[in-house]
């Protein structure tokens, strides 16, 4: 685990263009308005969107909900990640499975992101991209809920 003085999280699903980008940006805004100082990143496990922006579909209902994708790039899960991060949330079971293979024993060991954040159910982050905007909606509820979470664990509450 990274040891310093401002905390760090990334946050991880499959392509990163519509989960963890949404989640980091949620995070970077709620996390800064509580007063908790972190570096907060995103990635996701697989390689097809690499350097692609925020699917179109989460962008928009982000920005519905005040966030801003815009800036997002897609990047892939590293080894590295382990030994640069403090906590790697992964936002499936699936993902969680690559990135503890990626790891090899080295570093952080990841978690779920929605249990690590103390959000009894569900336990895993549907991916809403084969789905129509009710899921990206869903999605951005979803990403407060596990926000809120996140800062309360940091804040000790």
């Amino acid at each position: 685990m990274k040891t310093s003085e401002k905390p760090s999280i990334l946050f991880v699903c499959l392509g990163n263009i519509c989960r963890s980008p949404l989640v980091e940006a949620v995070a970077r805004q709620r996390t800064a308005e509580a007063g908790l100082v972190l570096t907060l990143a995103s990635c996701g496990t697989g390689n097809w969107h690499v350097g692609k922006g925020a699917d179109p579909r989460m962008v928009r209902a982000a920005a519905e909900a005040g966030y801003d994708l815009a800036p997002h790039r897609a990047r892939q899960a590293r080894t590295a990640d382990f030994e640069d991060f403090d906590w790697v949330l992964a936002m499936d079971q699936d993902n969680l499975e690559t990135l503890e293979g990626m790891r090899r024993g080295r570093g952080v060991e990841p978690a779920l992101f929605l249990p690590w954040a103390g959000v009894a159910a569900p336990e895993e982050f549907p991916d809403p991209y084969f789905g129509g905007m009710e899921g990206f909606h869903r999605a951005v509820a979803l990403a407060e809920q596990g926000v809120d979470g996140l800062i309360a664990r940091l804040s000790g509450r």
